[in-house]
């Protein structure tokens, strides 16, 4: 098949081009226009409008891409750009790519789509077994998955933060009236950029594998219009209603109101290299070389003088985080740590680790609160992840600098993932994240955790609970079991 090339040389401004640059209007032309997407609808209309307007690249790196009905109607979009002329290049990890290989074959088979697949198993003919098996024989580095999470539209406007494409992350897989959570960040301008530098490293990387060269995903004859006839049917379900209708308002509609313009400085996207998910003790040191994520994260919470509000769904410290901590909150700093509790958690391993950190961080003052449930999984993942109340990864400093991406406070998200983020120093933004913290802070929302006569007690309003709520003895003894195992870098 020819592929025709990813970067043609086009001089038309795009439709894309002209609402970012009527939404910047008179700006200097390094600002840069900056948002906070809680919203999951927006979200969706955000990233579904800026592929109706795009006219030269799309640019998708994600870690979970969904074939529900979400995912669907993305693809739907994805594809129509394409159709378009517009060139699409989508890079997913390759754990999660195990089931959609058709899918994968027919988008591969348009001539302006390329995808390709990080950290590949050469077992994938034999899907998730194939996987376990070349786990279990020596393939340690498939424990290592590129966890970014980025969209971006002719290298004029990104979306990056903590959604994957599915439902759970877009509000439709939720039940009750708390929904499932979790935050993006909008740049327009040139700060999507860097956004786009981080995305041409990891497809450049030699982990980057066309997926043409997986058996599993080699082209078939028909599969193009199978798909679409697939496609086709993705928005006649009920439960697309409101996502549609959140698509159909122009993007520049959409970045009329609530961009904060900022200067180029203002404003860092940060990513681990690709290297850090290499295998092998040269390879670490290389990815340390390099630099990392987590190496920034730790400089900027470091940095707080008066506050740190932290939202982390897997929220695991350390010993690094703990003392990082503890430093903190010497010097009087105000420390407070939204998570999931064992309730909401669906990875229950990763609240074992959590757990036996708990009492140090009460004892040093900070202020822990776990989100309630909205709703409870019967048989929770052990390792893998299903879908927590909680999914948002953000945290402000001194109500000045924000940050949002995809990086869990754990040790999976410091050392072994592949994650990025961005940091905006900027009072807004911050004070938006402090606002999300407070609202998933409230009692209608969270159990405050404290100590009672050097007992632990959750708070929910005057009452209180003398052990973890919301769960059975089946979930506590396995998060205990977690606890006490040596798996720690592995949570």
């Amino acid at each position: 098949m020819t592929r025709l090339p990813l970067a043609p040389l086009r001089h038309a401004e795009t439709a894309l081009e002209r609402d970012v640059a009527e939404a910047l209007g008179a700006a200097p032309p390094a600002t840069s226009g900056v948002a906070l997407l809680p919203d999951a609808a927006t979200a969706f209309a955000l990233r579904a409008a800026s592929a109706r307007a795009a006219g030269r690249s799309l640019d998708l790196q994600y870690y979970m891409w969904r074939g529900d009905v979400t995912g669907q109607l993305l693809a739907c979009e994805v594809l129509a750009a394409a159709d378009r002329g517009v060139m699409v290049r989508l890079l997913l990890d390759d754990v999660y790519a195990l089931g959609p290989e058709r899918t994968l074959a027919a988008l591969d088979a348009h001539p302006s789509i390329e995808v390709r697949l990080f950290n590949g198993t050469r077992w994938r003919r034999f899907g998730r077994l194939g996987f376990l098996l070349e786990l279990a024989f020596g393939g340690r580095h498939l424990n290592r998955r590129m966890h970014n999470k980025s969209w971006i539209a002719d290298d004029r406007m990104a979306v990056v933060g903590g959604r994957n494409l599915g439902d759970a992350y877009f509000g439709l897989a939720a039940r009750g009236s708390f929904r499932f959570r979790d935050l993006d960040l909008l740049l327009a301008g040139p700060a999507a950029h860097q956004a786009s530098r981080v995305f041409q490293r990891y497809w450049n990387s030699p982990l980057s594998r066309p997926a043409g060269l997986a058996s599993a995903t080699a082209e078939r004859a028909g599969g193009l219009p199978a798909l679409r006839a697939v496609l086709a049917q993705a928005d006649d379900r009920p439960t697309a209603d409101a996502l549609l209708l959140s698509a159909d308002t122009p993007l520049r509609a959409r970045l009329a109101t609530g961009l904060a313009l900022l200067a180029a400085d203002a404003i860092q996207v940060v990513a681990d290299p690709p290297e850090k998910a290499k295998r092998g003790l040269r390879a670490r040191k290389a990815a340390r070389a390099a630099g990392g994520i987590a190496a920034e994260i730790a400089d900027a919470l470091r940095k707080a003088e008066r506050e740190a509000l932290l939202i982390s769904p897997y929220f695991v410290p350390g010993r690094a985080g703990l003392a990082l901590i503890g430093d903190l909150r010497r010097r009087g700093v105000r420390v407070s740590v939204v998570t999931n509790s064992l309730a909401a958690t669906d990875v229950v391993a990763v609240h074992g680790g959590y757990a036996k950190y708990r009492r140090a961080l009460l004892a040093l003052g900070v202020a822990l609160f776990e989100l309630k449930p909205e709703w409870r999984e019967p048989n929770p993942s052990l390792l893998g992840s299903r879908g927590a109340a909680l999914h948002t990864k953000a945290f402000a400093v001194d109500g000045t600098l924000g940050f949002v991406g995809s990086f869990n406070l754990d040790p999976r998200s410091a050392a072994l993932n592949t994650e990025m983020g961005c940091f905006v120093r900027d009072a807004g933004i911050a004070a938006g994240i402090a606002a999300e913290h407070a609202r998933l802070a409230e009692p209608a929302m969270s159990w405050q955790v404290a100590l009672e006569a050097g007992e632990l007690v959750w708070r929910d309003g005057p009452a209180l609970a003398p052990r973890e709520p919301g769960v059975g003895l089946w979930r506590r003894l396995l998060a205990g079991i977690v606890r006490r195992l040596p798996v720690e870098e592995q949570l």
